[in-house]
């Protein structure tokens, strides 16, 4: 049998609570500094300096450097939609207050995977997108029918050139709050792009959450026909 024993390094590696809690931190698809990542995860800029040089070394991460700054960010789609994967089958954390209760309950709304949209708005764009046979479901990936390309040209995405992207197009990531199926990919991607360029979801501070805005929330039903909560504002 053979064997790859670079595998259980990485296993290694996302097993620490702090470098799983920096990693899914990075899940919003931005880069942080290590001070950043130190306060939110609560760990020292000592100590946090130790666990990033870990998981770079497995290159589960990369860093870029502005001036006397160092970025850290999730390099690819894969290593991203790997420990979504791993939120799925993962024990849900207890809600100790009202807090942690609020910001679970946004997470679960909406909130960037990597760079494109989950939880539940994800998962209803994407169910929107099929039932008007914008998108063609298959077992391990969607596809983009011809009245979704003239679906997106209305919406202004530009298609060629998304397709251009060294990635995956309409990556089929498994949502860990919703158990179903979001959009990803660099489709995925444009789709987010664009409804933060139209003003109808914002980045929520310090966390990967996403609000709709008011402008969004009818937006979403007119071109979706996604009907959005209270809730969600």
């Amino acid at each position: 049998m053979s064997i790859n024993p670079n595998v259980a390094r990485v296993a290694s590696s996302i097993a620490d609570v702090s470098r799983a809690g920096i990693l899914t931190v990075l899940l919003d698809g931005r880069y942080h500094t290590a001070t950043e990542l130190s306060s939110k995860i609560g760990i020292t800029p000592q100590t946090i300096s130790y666990h990033l040089n870990k998981l770079l070394e497995q290159e589960l991460i990369t860093v870029e450097k502005q001036g006397r700054h160092r970025y850290f960010g999730i390099p690819n789609q894969e290593i991203a939609t790997t420990l979504e994967s791993l939120l799925v089958i993962s024990p849900q954390s207890t809600i100790k207050s009202f807090k942690q209760s609020r910001d679970d309950s946004a997470i679960r709304q909406a909130r960037t995977c990597y760079d494109h949209i989950a939880g539940s708005l994800g998962v209803k764009i994407t169910e929107a997108l099929l039932e008007k046979g914008i998108l063609c479901d298959h077992p391990n990936e969607y596809s983009l029918t011809k009245e979704g390309e003239l679906f997106f040209e209305d919406f202004q995405i530009d298609i060629p050139e998304t397709r251009k992207k060294r990635r995956s197009f309409c990556h089929k990531c498994l949502d860990w709050s919703e158990r179903r199926h979001h959009l990803g990919g660099a489709l995925g991607n444009a789709i987010l792009e664009k409804l933060i360029e139209l003003k109808w979801i914002t980045r929520m501070p310090e966390t990967r959450a996403l609000s709709v805005t008011i402008k969004g929330k009818a937006g979403l039903k007119d071109v979706f026909s996604i009907p959005i909560d209270q809730s969600f504002l």
